[in-house]
């Protein structure tokens, strides 16, 4: 998107941050703003020369933007304080170079969810749990001109012939967008913030997300190339353990990552990074996970991790899983572990090849070894409900051993999830796998009757 361009997407009415009920009271109760930064607006357009402003930096420009509305508002007859001064200068540097009134949301770390649900109406995420914000856009006009500049960095579209979308920010954030004529009511903005600095192991078990011995159990699975399954709702935490998870694979191997939107932060120096694209306004040249996943066979990965199997795809990881790529890692989504098999199922039916039912399960039996399942509990907190090792079929059915569980006990007055996890007694068979590979596992992580809060 050109400066002009960008500069033409400032709007006149926009809210950008949550204000007091004394500024809501004065200046931003009326249309002063807002006709002033109309002003501002229109000069600026009039006098910046774009060939030399295209050249400059980020810093550079936020400066030079600021420079030229402080000798706009210099000639303006109409007095502003200097909350108002800066408030304005802030709002004209997001709008030019960042989301808008998005900007303020995204700088807030506490944020980990931001749903906008048409212009007038912004909710966020704040550890866990749902709270309405008081940004706002000025109209459906203007949040479609957010939506639009986000989606075109990464070279999607959106209109009413592709009403919906995913992208990424540049920071990796997950975003998805809908618009009319399939939401009814205005267009629809849903961003996945990513933390800055990616969790580690040790931030989670400060969170009592698991424990110690359930940590050291996954980093065994990981360094002694076990294929594993990551199942959960939406909001759970999947790909935020996956990401975890991805630090423990040593640097020398080379790593193939397939997303839909691509948005995990592996550490390692030596990963490819591959994304879908979907069909343009023909309806021609789209690229599939599982096109990507067969692709990715002939670049002789060490491990492929799939950001998510939705559907056909499945087949083809499966396949790889089972032919020399082990370590291999995806995330499902499922309400239980078991449903995660069940999916799993059901995908590869979606490709269009007519198994028998054992044969799938046979498929998949051989291809994972463990599964891990997270869940968001009533209060927000993210957990990992259960880890289960595959252990083979018995006639038709696959069977499955759990290892560690998380079991609620009751809820607090405050409304926090009480409860406790657990070893079931049962030492996995992977154990001596990961005994040849180094790492072995103390009798007295499996005891039944160690609880830990």
């Amino acid at each position: 998107m050109s400066l002009r361009e960008r500069l033409e997407t400032i709007q006149h009415d926009t809210v950008l941050a949550p204000v007091s009920p004394q500024q809501q009271a004065g200046f931003y109760d009326n249309r002063a703003y807002q006709e002033l930064k109309s002003r501002i607006h229109r000069k600026l357009l009039d006098r910046v020369d774009l060939a030399v402003m295209e050249t400059l930096s980020t810093e550079r420009l936020l400066e030079e933007l600021r420079i030229m509305v402080e000798r706009l508002l210099a000639e303006e007859t109409e007095p502003i304080n200097d909350t108002e001064h800066k408030t304005l200068i802030r709002d004209i540097q997001h709008e030019v170079l960042g989301l808008g009134p998005l900007e303020p949301l995204l700088a807030d770390s506490t944020i980990s969810d931001i749903l906008v649900n048409t212009y007038k109406q912004v909710y966020v995420e704040r550890r866990g749990k749902l709270e309405s914000s008081n940004v706002t856009f000025d109209s459906d006009a203007h949040l479609l001109k957010i939506i639009d500049k986000i989606v075109s960095r990464v070279g999607r579209r959106i209109d009413e012939s592709s009403p919906m979308v995913d992208a990424r920010l540049p920071d990796g954030s997950r975003v998805n967008a809908i618009i009319p004529p399939l939401a009814v009511d205005g267009p629809l903005l849903s961003i996945r913030k990513f933390a800055v600095t990616p969790l580690r192991m040790d931030d989670v078990l400060a969170l009592k997300s698991l424990t110690p011995d359930m940590a050291e159990i996954i980093e065994g699975l990981v360094k002694a190339r076990v294929n594993m399954l990551i199942s959960g709702g939406t909001g759970s935490g999947k790909t935020t353990l996956l990401n975890i998870l991805s630090g423990f694979i040593p640097p020398t191997e080379r790593i193939v990552t397939i997303e839909d939107a691509a948005e995990l932060q592996l550490q390692q120096p030596h990963v490819v990074r591959l994304e879908t694209r979907p069909p343009n306004i023909e309806g021609k040249g789209e690229v599939t996970q599982r096109a990507l996943l067969r692709n990715s066979l002939r670049m002789r990965p060490d491990r492929i991790i799939v950001g998510e199997v939705r559907g056909a795809e499945v087949l083809d990881m499966l396949q790889a899983m089972n032919t020399g790529h082990d370590g291999s890692m995806t995330t499902i989504h499922a309400n239980t572990s078991r449903d995660a098999l069940t999916r799993l199922e059901n995908m590869i039916g979606l490709g269009g090849l007519i198994l028998p039912p054992k044969a799938m399960r046979q498929q998949i039996s051989s291809a994972l070894s463990a599964l891990v399942h997270v869940s968001r509990l009533s209060d927000g907190k993210r957990k990992i409900m259960s880890i289960e090792e595959i252990t083979g079929m018995e006639g038709d059915i696959i069977t499955t051993q759990e290892i560690f569980k998380f079991e609620q006990t009751g809820i607090s007055p405050e409304g926090v999830v009480v409860g406790h996890f657990r070893a079931t007694g049962i030492r996995p068979k992977f154990a001596e796998r990961l005994r040849v590979h180094g790492i072995r596992l103390r009798d007295e992580m499996f005891d039944p009757t160690r609880l830990y809060e």
